[in-house]
């Protein structure tokens, strides 16, 4: 079995942001994992692999299972609880693709994405999941499994990994700064205003 990522930028899963209960709960939907094409990792996912991996975490979900995902992918297939940013309410197919609705959640993460979005970034997402790949050139993805789906920033080319936002906020001059001060306000337009600006400063260094 393989740990298996597939990024789609903003466009290519057809996001989109909406809001719901007065503003409070900011989600995210659209395309998480294309089925029946060539990728840009050379994989080509079967439709009925997809469909039986979205029905599997649906499942879950319905059961009381809290999926959830990160900023940018970790190494492994685990969930690192400091960095989950969203949690997956709902997946389902519509063709040949598998959807899907991310809920923002207020924790660091979430509020660095949600300063993000609100402020006209365009995120993409990227599937986290496990399989196998047949070796005979062909790329079709078999036993293959959603774990979970992550918030990434869009590739600037084919074939770019997304960067770690988190690091270079870390790293960044007045990163962390706003870093902190998203965890401390909310509802504070003055300072969310701030964390857009410094956020917005760091993005255009890593173009």
């Amino acid at each position: 079995m393989y740990a298996l990522r597939e990024n789609l930028s903003f466009d290519q899963a057809r996001i989109v942001v909406e809001s719901a209960d007065e503003g409070k709960n900011l989600y995210m939907k659209g395309i998480c994992i294309q089925g029946g094409v060539r990728n840009a990792n050379q994989r080509v996912y079967p439709v009925n692999e997809i469909g039986r991996a979205v029905t599997t975490l649906n499942d879950q979900i319905a059961g009381g299972y809290s999926v959830l995902g990160e900023v940018d992918h970790p190494e492994g297939l685990n969930i690192n609880l400091d960095r989950v940013s969203h949690m997956i309410t709902e997946m389902w197919m519509e063709g040949p693709n598998g959807y899907g609705k991310l809920k923002i959640l207020p924790t660091p993460m979430g509020q660095l994405v949600k300063t993000m979005l609100e402020s006209g970034v365009k995120l993409g997402v990227s599937s986290r999941g496990s399989g196998n790949v047949k070796d005979d050139g062909s790329g079709e993805v078999s036993e293959f499994e959603i774990i979970t789906v992550d918030v990434v920033a869009q590739p600037s080319a084919p074939g770019a990994y997304p960067t770690p936002i988190y690091e270079h906020l870390m790293n960044e001059k007045g990163g962390y700064k706003a870093f902190l001060t998203s965890r401390e306000v909310t509802g504070d337009k003055k300072a969310q205003k701030y964390i857009a600006e410094s956020l917005l400063t760091i993005i255009s260094r890593l173009q």
